[in-house]
């Protein structure tokens, strides 16, 4: 049985969070160079080409590519085979996330209670989501989430008798509602099945797919394809201002559900969704 230390895990989380928030993957900074290119009108073109000035100055200056560095959602996938030792596993999480925003210079936006509001001044806690799988190795995601996008997240309990066109028509619905508040263009997570909490943990984890990958189901890639094109359409564009790139990409994430229910949640990401993930 492989040993994994606590305190490897807490240094790893140190570094994702850093990465994550300073770091754009790389899918994405093509997708935003994309969307530059196809842009006809002066202004949107001008609105991204802003935000690729924006990415790189980040990395020049090596601070945060966005002053909203979010709260920390951690995807902790551990293998059976692994034993770790040295204290606790969501212990040395969050002792991650907290030396990784206290030393990364980050902003710390969390409140130790939703209604009196007072600041835990470290980032912490995080939002932790664990799986147990096959194997003898720990892989981690730091999903940082600003709340500028995730205020514009909507959840809905339709009923089995809900069509394609019904899930399309709500997706960008929510788009049209958001407008430009969550940073355009953005990135869609769509969970589809579950339960009421499990949709929106599958729209926050399709967040973290890389943006070239489609569904493995040729009908749910058929689906991302098609909404990511109707939203394109909206004209909302860069930042609200109009123009073709309203989304980057939109990635589902289905799963079975009840005979009675069509759950679907919809995880609205910005133009900078970050995440960072690490094997140990």
């Amino acid at each position: 049985m492989k040993e994994i230390l606590c305190s490897q895990i807490t240094e790893t989380i140190k570094e994702l969070c850093i990465k994550a928030n300073k770091i754009l993957p790389d899918d994405l900074v093509c997708r935003i160079k994309s969307g530059y290119e196809a842009e006809e009108k002066d202004l949107p073109k001008s609105v991204m080409s802003d935000l690729l000035h924006n990415l790189d100055c980040a990395k020049e200056l090596n601070i945060p590519i966005c002053q909203d560095t979010g709260m920390a959602v951690i995807f902790a996938e551990i293998g059976q085979d692994v034993h770790i030792v040295g204290g606790d596993f969501e212990t040395a999480v969050n002792e991650g996330v907290r030396q990784g925003y206290i030393d990364g210079l980050l902003r710390k936006s969390i409140v130790r209670d939703p209604l009196d509001r007072v600041n835990t001044n470290d980032n912490t806690p995080a939002v932790i989501h664990t799986r147990i799988v096959a194997g003898e190795n720990i892989k981690l995601t730091v999903a940082p989430k600003g709340f500028g996008s995730e205020n514009m997240s909507r959840i809905k309990m339709f009923t089995p008798s809900a069509t394609k066109e019904d899930i399309m028509d709500f997706v960008v619905e929510t788009v049209k509602i958001a407008g430009g508040n969550p940073c355009p263009p953005i990135v869609l997570g769509v969970g589809i099945g579950g339960d009421f909490e499990y949709c929106a943990y599958l729209s926050k984890k399709a967040l973290c797919r890389d943006t070239v990958e489609r569904n493995v189901n040729p009908f749910y890639a058929e689906m991302e394809t098609d909404l990511l094109k109707l939203i394109n359409e909206t004209n909302i564009g860069p930042q609200g201002f109009g123009g073709n790139t309203t989304a980057l990409a939109v990635n589902i994430e289905t799963a079975p559900t009840h005979i009675a229910g069509l759950p679907v949640a919809v995880n609205v990401g910005c133009h900078v969704t970050r995440h960072a993930t690490a094997m140990l």
